[in-house]
């Protein structure tokens, strides 16, 4: 199955309804990289009137995940997936449109390769940084993904 924006966005909506209400949407993935947008609002501000922290954490784990999905898609094979640890800086008050990128999907793939010739569990930090309308980051993510071809 071929995973494009339109296929994310539609699965958000009906099995990750709290990130869908918080405005992730994904705008482009390919085998290496995806752009996830988020816009501040009401529904995913905090008290001090910018994006709170879990919002901008949902929108830069879609990112790497939307990455790791379409590896495994990509691969054909079944694996097992799961986040062990995440980081995140903040460098600036996130207001108005927050773009989220990740370039690490060559690293899914290296990954899955590896995990089907040794039999064990595989484990990649994807990186997504989140950037203001003025292109100035506002956050930087490291999600520690665990990937295990199933026998």
């Amino acid at each position: 199955m071929k995973i494009n924006p339109r296929k994310i966005n539609t699965f958000m909506m009906l099995k990750l309804p709290l990130a869908w209400l918080g405005g992730v949407r994904v705008k482009s993935i390919s085998e290496t990289s995806c752009i996830v947008n988020i816009k501040h609002r009401w529904m995913n501000q905090n008290p001090f009137k910018s994006m709170f922290w879990a919002a901008q954490g949902m929108a830069a784990e879609m990112t790497t995940g939307a990455l790791v999905l379409q590896g495994i898609s990509d691969s054909g094979r079944k694996v097992s997936m799961l986040v062990l640890q995440q980081k995140g800086v903040f460098t600036k008050k996130a207001t108005g449109k927050i773009r989220f990128e990740c370039n690490d999907g060559s690293l899914v793939k290296e990954a899955i390769e590896k995990s089907s010739i040794t039999g064990e569990g595989e484990t990649v930090i994807m990186k997504s940084i989140g950037y203001n309308s003025e292109n100035i980051p506002v956050s930087n993510f490291e999600f520690e993904w665990t990937l295990k071809v199933k026998a």
